[in-house]
């Protein structure tokens, strides 16, 4: 997308001469100068509006030796040359004061109860642009207080100023316009349909760029106030995005986050689930180490729980390192080398999901050490996703790619289902059946080298999927990037936690009966067989957890090791698109060891150990089975086929502990053909080879022969609890 070359612009503001580029707002030209305009609804990434009227400015001359009869809002005049502007004479004054006064009219003195206290733009403006004193002698306005526009996001009508940020924000940024200005003149406010909350992943953000205290946080709302907290800079481990947060708390507690600015990376904004997720750091907890004794789990000290897992893993013949993905590239090394170099084992892999042997040589050839940024992306001509989600799984990604389509860029998508985030993109859907993608992706047209294509972790389950990618990224010359849903899984990439030579990957160290697993960040029924996961815990002879919480893995080990989360460590995430993003400790708690620390303790205990259990370690590993393909799973062509993959907020672990966040996911569904929900109704069971729900279906656009259900919003999983990777599923309706 190439933009139109422009030429500069000169004029004088409060007298000093200004060069800026045409085009440029007049209140961004006096930023440009050091020159303070007051202003409400003005924000930099939405469209200019001119609603709350307080930048008016005096233009004595619009460049072309007449001025304006009246003051401009100066955040919807574009400079003109020769333009005389002046922010602070008696007539800009005066109106500035007027408007100041306007507001303040009905808006409530109650800022020491206010959550905006403290941080309020209408609190600083009305001091620095206001009048000292007021002329209102009438009764102030109330409302019922407050309102619930969802479950997040509450509103107090007198204190709302009709700037319009939330109301435009929401219809730009994210494409969900479920709030707007309803009712006219005085009583003109924000509002929602009746029985409709304000859905959207990303309703938090109306929260931070309210500049008055209308929009409260249902989880912040009178738990704290600014001058009370300490701030951290922060990068979201949600996914793999790496958005800029701020982390507020106080006395070792996150009261809050916020998103940070970062316009090369997320902006200004940042999803609710970045915003609201965090208490999975303190539920659940493992506040000590344990070791198995007589069968049962106790506490134990450090020294003597490290000990035991040295000893366990030095006398083991054979050992696998399932890593996971939450880690920082810091703790991604560590497990490298501790597998490599200290237990002398090939058997390690970070993919706690679904995977592929060619997904295995894909990461290793075309993913470790690139680079695409959301600077490609706003530059090329033509983005291609495939099996990939950009509104549920890379939320960030997701605002990027649809500010870039608002633009012009054009995106395809090869997805089973047409969903409602395809739209927002204004994505051309090209509707491919799962494991059918290598094919289609023989048949995009419009990739140039200007182009980028985007490949979810989904493509594992799709023979040939990442090698068609790959060819199509050669044959064209267009980028090509891998987008992973967990914020560890690029870092795990870069630091090669793949399986070595002769080793085994994820399905292989399950199936394959090792002596002793070290476990970490992995919940069993997001693998692809959680049943054969389990199994080989319970069958494994020494078992070795790292872990944040109680799990189902912590429940198995014989030597369990809490381990820090995010806000307990410094360390680095690496997005998908390659960057570093470094991050600083939060909370500097007793005991509170990153992965890292705690292989370091282990490697030490186990130094002694090393010599006697190297020969036996190496002997084991020739002997290993080889990995095998999970993708070629046998499929019953009677049957339709399973798409899926997870909803932004569904029933992920780190996701617990947040009430109104989880009140807000969005209702799930099992998507069929309208042919077919005209058949069975609206409540249908969905049977697969590990069993059967019964569940609520809506009609969809979707590939022939194709069924879509969220992985993770029912029971344990659809791994778990439906069907296997690659597998086919039935459809009947169920009685009502």
């Amino acid at each position: 997308m190439g933009g139109v070359e422009m030429s500069d612009v000169t004029l004088k503001i409060d007298g000093a001469d200004v060069t800026v580029p045409e085009g440029t707002l007049v209140i961004r030209a006096a930023e440009e100068a050091g020159i303070e305009i007051p202003r409400f609804c003005d924000h930099p990434l939405l469209a200019p509006v001119g609603a709350c009227r307080q930048c008016l400015v005096d233009i004595p001359d619009a460049g072309n030796g007449r001025g304006f009869p009246k003051p401009q809002a100066s955040c919807t005049i574009p400079v003109a040359e020769g333009m005389v502007v002046e922010t602070q004479n008696s007539t800009a004054v005066k109106a500035q004061h007027g408007i100041m006064e306007f507001l303040l009219v009905n808006h409530p003195l109650d800022c020491p109860v206010c959550d905006k206290g403290g941080e309020c733009p209408l609190q600083n403006q009305a001091m620095s642009h206001g009048q000292g004193e007021t002329r209102f002698e009438g009764t102030k306005r109330t409302f019922p207080k407050p309102i619930n526009l969802s479950p997040n996001v509450l509103l107090d009508r007198e204190r709302c100023i009709v700037c319009q940020r939330c109301t435009r924000f929401a219809a730009e940024i994210p494409g969900d316009p479920g709030i707007a200005l309803i009712q006219r003149g005085a009583q003109q406010q924000i509002g929602i349909a009746e029985d409709k909350p304000f859905s959207s992943y990303f309703s938090g953000n109306v929260i931070q760029i309210c500049p008055v205290g209308a929009l409260t946080s249902d989880d912040y709302r009178f738990r704290a106030r600014p001058f009370d907290l300490v701030s951290t800079p922060g990068v979201a481990e949600h996914d793999a995005c790496g958005a800029a947060i701020r982390i507020d708390h106080r006395r070792g507690k996150v009261m809050r986050r916020l998103a940070g600015n970062d316009p090369e990376v997320n902006e200004e904004w940042i999803s609710d689930k970045d915003r609201f997720a965090f208490r999975y750091a303190v539920r659940d907890r493992l506040t000590s180490p344990m070791v198995r004794e007589d069968g049962e789990l106790r506490p134990a000290s450090w020294l003597e729980a490290v000990a035991v897992a040295a000893a366990g893993l030095a006398a083991a013949g054979s050992v696998g390192v399932l890593p996971g993905g939450r880690l920082t590239l810091e703790d991604a090394k560590a497990y490298a080398s501790f597998a490599r170099d200290t237990l002398r084992t090939p058997h390690i892999d970070f993919r706690a999901r679904p995977l592929s042997a060619e997904e295995t040589d894909f990461l290793r050839s075309r993913v470790a050490g690139t680079s695409v940024t959301y600077a490609d992306l706003d530059a090329a001509d033509h983005v291609v996703l495939v099996g990939l989600e950009p509104e549920d799984e890379a939320g960030t990604l997701f605002l990027r790619l649809r500010k870039a389509n608002r633009k012009g860029l054009r995106i395809t998508a090869l997805s089973a289902y047409a969903s409602e985030g395809s739209r927002k993109l204004g994505a051309e859907v090209v509707l491919t059946a799962p494991g059918a993608e290598k094919d289609a992706l023989s048949q995009v047209n419009g990739v140039t080298e200007a182009s980028v294509i985007l490949v979810g972790e989904r493509l594992a389950t799709s023979p040939g999927a990442y090698s068609a990618a790959a060819d199509l990224a050669d044959r064209t010359g267009a980028r090509l990037a891998w987008v992973p849903r967990r914020a560890g899984d690029r870092g795990a990439v870069e630091a090669d936690l793949l399986p070595g030579e002769g080793g085994l990957d994820a399905d292989g160290i399950v199936r394959s009966g090792l002596d002793a697993l070290v476990v970490a960040g992995v919940d069993p029924d997001d693998t692809a067989d959680p049943a054969a996961f389990l199994a080989a815990l319970d069958q494994a002879g020494f078992v070795v957890s790292l872990e944040q919480r109680v799990t189902a893995v912590t429940e198995r080990a014989d030597v369990v090791l809490p381990v820090a989360t995010a806000s307990e460590k410094a360390g680095t995430f690496v997005t998908w698109e390659g960057r570093r993003r470094p991050f600083e400790k939060v909370f500097d708690k007793p005991a509170a060891y990153s992965d890292a620390e705690v292989l370091a303790h282990i490697t030490a205990e186990f130094s002694p150990l090393d010599a006697e259990s190297a020969e036996v370690a190496d002997e084991t590993v020739e002997s290993s089975p080889t990995t095998t393909d999970s993708a070629a799973t046998t499929t019953d062509s009677a049957g339709l086929r399973l798409a899926t993959w997870r909803l932004m907020l569904d029933n992920g672990t780190l996701q617990r502990g947040d009430k109104a966040l989880a009140a807000t996911a969005r209702p799930a569904f099992v998507r069929i053909p309208a042919a077919l929900h005209e058949k069975v109704g609206d409540v249908v069971t969905i049977a697969g080879d590990r069993g059967s729900w019964t569940l609520p279906a809506l009609p969809a656009e979707l590939a022939d022969n194709t069924v879509w259900v969220p992985t993770n919003s029912f029971g344990r999983g659809v791994w778990a609890d439906l069907a296997s990777p690659g597998s086919t599923v039935t459809i009947e309706g169920a009685e009502q």
